[in-house]
């Protein structure tokens, strides 16, 4: 059996004293392992970093076989990433949600997404909103996708600013008022991509929705706990974001 594919090295284990387990998001074959022989070398190890992009020719005798991979180096970002907290807990916050998904089934999106989110980590307030469409996006893929672009009461495209715990689907300002406590609520960019999200407001907003349905859906059937590289770059995301300006009490005027 043998295939060849381009991919994003996710991680690595040690095998025996010099090679090495690779764990590639490829672009047409899914998560995959592989062995590289000699993987732990000087010439090999700047190649075998999270984030890179690689070539790869995987060789195995049967295709059940964990295979030995071949990998030329394409996109070197590793030492970028490494470079801000956004970069590093990045690239381990999307790899944690790419292990979701079965080994070897096809996510041709989710890889080429992986790729566009990680050349865009160096440019901090876009690196939260694309991060959560990946999130939205691995929820779609595993069966648990969101409908953020009617109401679920009216069929109503505007003025949606809820979004219902339990479907999953959008609720607008008007239908959903009475049960406003109980909702989640919808930045505006989600639902209209011509929207861009503006403050740490709004991606805070965005990230406890996806948190919830990620938690909901994924991590707590399979009893685990989110990772840890999540939370880290939620933090440094909204950190590298605008802040809403808040009135000093000082300067308010007196109540009559």
């Amino acid at each position: 059996m043998e295939w060849r594919d381009e991919g994003i090295i996710l991680g690595l284990r040690k095998h025996g004293e010099t090679s090495v387990i690779a764990e590639v998001m490829t672009k047409a074959h899914g998560r995959h392992l592989g062995i590289v022989r000699g993987g732990r070398s000087k010439r090999l190890q700047p190649v075998l970093q999270p984030g890179n992009s690689v070539d790869l020719v995987w060789r195995a005798r049967l295709d059940e076989h964990l295979g030995q991979y071949q990998v030329e180096l394409l996109n070197a970002r590793a030492g970028r990433l490494m470079e801000s907290a956004i970069g590093v807990h990045g690239v381990q916050a999307m790899a944690a949600l790419l292990r979701l998904l079965p080994e070897r089934d096809s996510h041709p999106r989710l890889h080429d997404s992986f790729a566009i989110i990680l050349d865009s980590l160096d440019t901090p307030q876009e690196a939260g909103a694309l991060y959560v469409r990946f999130e939205l996006a691995v929820l779609e893929d595993l069966g648990f996708g969101l409908d953020l672009s009617t109401c679920a009461a009216t069929g109503a495209h505007t003025d949606l600013i809820y979004v219902s715990p339990k479907s999953g689907r959008a609720v607008s300002a008007e239908a959903g008022r009475p049960w406003a406590d109980r909702m989640l609520a919808l930045p505006a960019f989600l639902p209209d991509r011509t929207q861009a999200c503006t403050s740490a407001d709004m991606l805070d907003q965005a990230f406890r929705l996806t948190g919830y349905f990620l938690g909901r859906h994924v991590f707590e059937p399979r009893g685990v706990e989110p990772p840890i590289s999540r939370e880290s770059f939620c933090a440094a995301a909204l950190r590298a974001m605008p802040q809403e300006p808040r009135v000093s009490p000082s300067l308010q005027e007196p109540i009559s």
